[in-house]
C-alpha cells in the first residue's frame, strides 16, 4: 500500500508583541558580518514536539489524541525573555528567544504529549527539551560567520505569553522555507475563547 508522508509537528503559535522584538533584533545583526535569514512571521511558533513522517491514516489519531491531552490542561503563562543560540556562538545556526516562567506546566504538557502519541508510533524524545522560539537561521558554508554578539547581548522587556491551546501543523518544505499548514487547534480545557 502507498502511504503519503507528510511532515508534522506540535506546537503553540506565540503572542503577536514578539514580532515586533523580531524587528527590532534584526538590526542588531549586520549582514556584512555574515548572512542570516530571519524567519518570515507564519513560520515562527514554539515547538511543543516534532512529530516527523506522518502518515495521512494517522492525522485523525493525532488530532483525537491533541485533543485530550488539550482537555487535561488549563491555561497558562510564560513569558518571552532573553536570547540565545545552537550550537555555540563561534558558529550559530541557529538563533532564537527564550521563555520563562511557568515552565513546569510547559514541561508537563510536553510530558504528556510525548506520553500519549508514543503509541501511536511517534517515540519520546531522547534529547530533554529546552523550550526556545526559533527566529532565525545561519547556514554554512559562508565566508564570514556571523557576529551575533550584539543580538545575545539585547535587553528586553519580558512579553507575556499566554498558553491557551496547542497546533498540529504540516510542514512542506520549499527552496525558499517550509510553509506550513495548521491541521489542527486543541483549545486546552475546554476553552474556546
Amino acid at each position: 500500500m502507498d502511504y503519503k508522508l507528510i511532515r508534522t509537528f506540535i506546537a503553540v503559535p506565540v503572542p503577536e508583541p514578539l514580532f515586533n522584538l523580531r524587528e527590532k533584533l534584526k538590526a542588531t545583526i549586520s549582514e556584512k558580518t555574515g548572512k542570516i535569514r530571519w524567519l518570515r512571521k507564519d513560520q515562527i511558533h514554539l515547538t511543543v514536539k516534532f512529530l516527523g513522517d506522518t502518515t495521512e491514516d494517522s492525522i485523525n489519531d493525532v488530532r483525537h489524541v491533541m485533543q485530550k491531552v488539550a482537555d487535561e490542561f488549563k491555561p497558562f503563562n510564560i513569558s518571552i525573555q532573553k536570547t540565545g543560540c545552537f550550537p555555540k556562538i563561534e558558529r550559530p545556526r541557529v538563533m532564537w528567544i527564550g521563555v520563562s516562567g511557568e515552565l513546569d506546566k510547559l514541561y508537563q504538557l510536553v510530558e504528556k504529549i510525548q506520553k500519549k502519541l508514543n503509541p501511536l508510533g511517534f517515540p519520546k524524545d531522547e534529547k530533554k527539551y529546552h523550550p526556545h522560539i526559533t527566529i532565525a537561521r545561519a547556514k554554512y558554508p559562508q565566508k564570514k560567520t556571523p557576529d551575533i554578539s550584539t543580538f545575545l547581548n539585547t535587553s528586553f522587556d519580558p512579553i507575556p505569553f499566554p498558553i491557551k491551546k496547542v497546533q498540529f501543523i504540516s510542514s512542506e518544505l520549499f527552496p525558499n522555507g517550509p510553509v506550513y499548514t495548521i491541521l489542527s487547534t486543541h483549545f486546552f480545557g475546554n476553552n474556546s475563547v
